[in-house]
């Protein structure tokens, strides 16, 4: 791909201003673990917020959504659950504010709050660690990966997919390992704007070249839709024959099913609480409760808009202009091609360098979330508790830097053996994250279970996500998630019942400090007597209420945009209108009763 000057000055320009800020905030960072991890706790609740929707902001991510777009129509704004994305609801809810009343620097530090420091504690936090530590190698593998596929394809240089992303990646790691959280959210608050402004031009460009008319010569009766039945029933036959056979492997035609699946695996998964990854360092790095809670809430707000503005603006160029020309030549669709056709054919100089930046800017911003928060699991939860607990703050830090550095080499390592990003992701969302849900769904809700049941909990979760495949390589992953909560049920209530419970003045701290609802009964009353003053957590009702409500505002927030680009604006209007009167709603049953 030929790109002007200006758009090569832009995107230089760019990246010299991430190493530069990185920079800058160096010496803030380095004063001691906390400021280097969590940024002292000092970062406005809102910088946080929006960092975490840059952190999420990934292209990989983006393109999928296009693909289920083109094909899918509005009822692909559904799919998002299948991740899900309503566990920022969730989040912002309830379960932000719980996290953060903990007051600790990491995940695996958390599990001392809840199950003290037995053996028990020990082993609970050593498969934390290493679950964090083990999904973060696999993460920088997936973005080594997916960003020298990006690079080779729109930079104009003969260099190789693995050279580009080298190149890419000790930039990025250069203004992480030297800034910590200071750098890594204020370079992300500079990369969402670019990557906002990119994404609505996109969007009004495909405003101003697509005609609802144009659009609906191309797609099939019930893509405009949001709404679905028991089967899917959408047939492109005619229009483009080959996105028939997309749908029979993707196998969503039993959808009424596909949804319930998605939202009984989702609502569970979330109600386990963030795994060890950025988006719990951006809470633990808030001031206090009320504003994790806040946080959480600010990231769907800001993200939506625009990056369905982009969705949406790619997906109708794709449409109009990529669909004849794919019904004529009989071949099945590359989705990839979606994203280089719309910036070559219809982005003008100047805003071509700025969608690249900004694209390069999402690859960059999940990537240096991810360097920044693992290392804290090493530092903090091996090397200063169990190796050297009493070195001075300049070792921790000089440490985070040896740990990050060593993290990039192996995952990187790890990028140059795998040779499709499709099979780092279903290994880390199936074989990892599938196993979680169980054990740290329990944590919070009940009071009997023990750090030994956490231990065989994530440990049986985890050992059947890696043995289900092996065992029914065909399952859908989706519909493999019942088998993964049972497995983890199973480790979790064996291991909890065989062993005793924890000590009841850990179980009355961490009741009394986080203040969680569900079965919790005999603990409340001890508290109760000797504490006859304390007001136990009586909102599950409220809290259920604003969570369903928060899916509802979360939904119209999706679709929104993507009425605005196909230029439907009745159902436009109606999304609005919802939007207003759930954002009222959580206004007054949410937002004005958060407390610290």
């Amino acid at each position: 791909m030929t790109l002007a000057h200006i758009d090569i000055a832009i995107i230089a320009i760019y990246l010299v201003a991430t190493i530069g800020i990185g920079f800058y905030l160096s010496k803030q960072a380095s004063k001691d673990l906390n400021s280097y991890f969590l940024g002292g706790k000092k970062i406005p609740w809102w910088a946080l917020g929006v960092s975490n929707a840059s952190g999420m902001f990934d292209i990989t991510g983006t393109m999928w959504l296009v693909s289920m777009l083109f094909v899918y129509g509005l009822k692909s704004a559904w799919l998002p659950w299948i991740w899900p994305i309503f566990n920022q609801v969730f989040l912002m809810i309830y379960l932000s504010a719980w996290l953060r009343r903990s007051n600790v620097l990491t995940g695996a530090e958390w599990l001392k709050t809840r199950f003290g420091t037995g053996r028990g504690a020990e082993l609970s936090h050593m498969i934390v660690v290493i679950f964090a530590l083990v999904s973060a190698i696999g993460f920088i593998a997936y973005a080594f990966k997916g960003i020298g596929k990006f690079a080779v394809i729109f930079f104009p240089w003969e260099f190789s997919a693995d050279t580009y992303a080298i190149v890419i990646f000790a930039i990025t790691t250069l203004y992480v390992v030297k800034g910590g959280m200071f750098s890594v959210v204020f370079t992300e608050l500079l990369q969402f704007v670019i990557m906002a402004i990119a994404s609505l031009a996109v969007g009004i460009i495909a405003i101003n070249m697509v005609s609802p008319e144009a659009l609906n010569a191309v797609i099939p009766q019930g893509w405009k839709s949001l709404w679905f039945g028991w089967e899917l029933d959408l047939n492109w036959s005619g229009v483009i024959d080959s996105v028939n056979l997309k749908m029979q492997q993707d196998d969503f035609s039993l959808f009424g099913l596909f949804f319930m699946m998605m939202l009984f695996k989702g609502v569970l998964f979330s109600m386990a609480g963030p795994v060890p990854n950025y988006d719990m360092q951006r809470i633990l790095a808030t001031r206090n409760a009320k504003e994790a809670a806040k946080m959480s809430g600010i990231v769907s707000l800001v993200m939506f808009f625009p990056r369905f503005m982009l969705v949406a603006g790619l997906t109708v160029l794709a449409l109009v202009y990529m669909g004849p020309k794919i019904q004529a030549s009989g071949q099945a669709f590359d989705f990839e091609q979606i994203l280089p056709y719309a910036i070559q054919n219809f982005m003008p100089v100047g805003l071509t360098g700025l969608l690249i930046a900004g694209l390069l800017a999402a690859f960059m911003s999940t990537y240096a979330a991810t360097v920044n928060a693992a290392p804290a699991y090493f530092v903090n939860d091996l090397y200063k508790r169990y190796i050297n607990p009493n070195a001075p703050q300049k070792t921790y830090i000089k440490m985070s830097y040896l740990v990050s550095v060593l993290l990039v080499v192996v995952g990187v390592g790890l990028g140059f053996v795998i040779t499709s990003i499709n099979d780092i992701m279903q290994w880390i969302f199936g074989a990892l994250f599938g196993g979680y849900a169980a054990a740290n769904l329990l944590k919070w809700h009940w009071w009997r279970f023990n750090a030994y049941g956490y231990f065989w909990g994530m440990l049986s979760g985890l050992l059947a996500s890696l043995l289900l495949p092996l065992i029914a390589p065909d399952i859908q992953p989706l519909f493999a998630f019942p088998y993964l909560l049972l497995a983890g049920l199973l480790g979790s209530i064996i291991g909890t019942l065989l062993t005793p419970a924890e000590d009841d003045k850990v179980l009355m701290d961490f009741y009394q400090n986080v203040r969680p609802w569900g079965v919790w009964g005999p603990i409340r009353a001890k508290v109760k007597v000797q504490h006859p003053e304390f007001e136990p957590n009586s909102h599950f009702s409220r809290d259920m209420l604003n969570v369903g409500v928060g899916m509802i505002w979360q939904i119209s927030l999706v679709v929104i945009p993507i009425y605005l680009v196909i230029q439907e604006f009745v159902p436009m209007l109606a999304g609005i209108g919802i939007m207003l009167l759930t954002s009222y709603i959580l206004k007054k049953n949410w937002y004005d009763k958060l407390e610290d």
